[in-house]
């Protein structure tokens, strides 16, 4: 599959900033929430993990020593049992959910107690840049940018966090600003 430019790049910045979150867990249990058709983030941890498992629209069923991928599309509920991972990712996902606060409470229920969920998310600055990047320079996917349902800024993420019992630990812009990374954990 063919990607716009920057999409690696992104892709890789944001896999850069979640590696020391998934380490701090040995053998790690990781689930990588809208890991891509590529499951990238997956593959870049498998040495920090025990096992990791993928979910897209776009991925293809697949199964390893260490990874699983599965295909499909993202709601407000998840195919594992209560407190099955350590580490829970969705790397610029929230956005395109109609249901964020759904998806987050399942998240939270297939979290371990003290399982951290981390997300990066566009910050609402990030619009007009965005939409320029994909419209007239066509080197981040337009779809996806067509897709975004929502834009958020620190508050945002803490108040529906909040809403879902998880409590957020670390929070950030990075990116100039465009882009926030967010640590939650589920506590006891």
């Amino acid at each position: 599959m063919k990607e716009p430019f920057l999409e690696p790049i992104l892709c890789r910045m944001r896999i850069k900033k979640v590696l020391p979150t998934i380490r701090r867990y040995p053998d790690c249990r990781l689930l990588d929430i809208g890991c891509g058709w590529n499951y990238c983030l997956l593959k870049t941890a498998a040495p920090f993990i025990g096992s990791g498992v993928g979910i897209d629209f776009k991925v293809l069923d697949t199964e390893g020593t260490k990874i699983k991928t599965m295909r499909m599309v993202l709601a407000d509920s998840l195919p594992f049992e209560a407190e099955s991972f350590h580490v829970v990712t969705m790397l610029a996902v929230l956005e395109h959910l109609a249901d964020p606060l759904g998806m987050l409470a399942a998240v939270k229920r297939v979290l371990k107690r003290d399982g951290r969920l981390v997300l990066t998310i566009p910050s609402r600055l990030s619009r007009p840049v965005l939409e320029f990047l994909a419209y007239y320079l066509k080197i981040v996917d337009a779809k996806e940018i067509r897709d975004h349902k929502r834009y958020y800024n620190c508050g945002d993420i803490e108040h529906i966090l909040t809403k879902t019992g998880l409590i957020m630990e670390e929070h950030r812009y990075f990116q100039l600003g465009l882009n926030n990374y967010c640590v939650a954990v589920k506590k006891r």
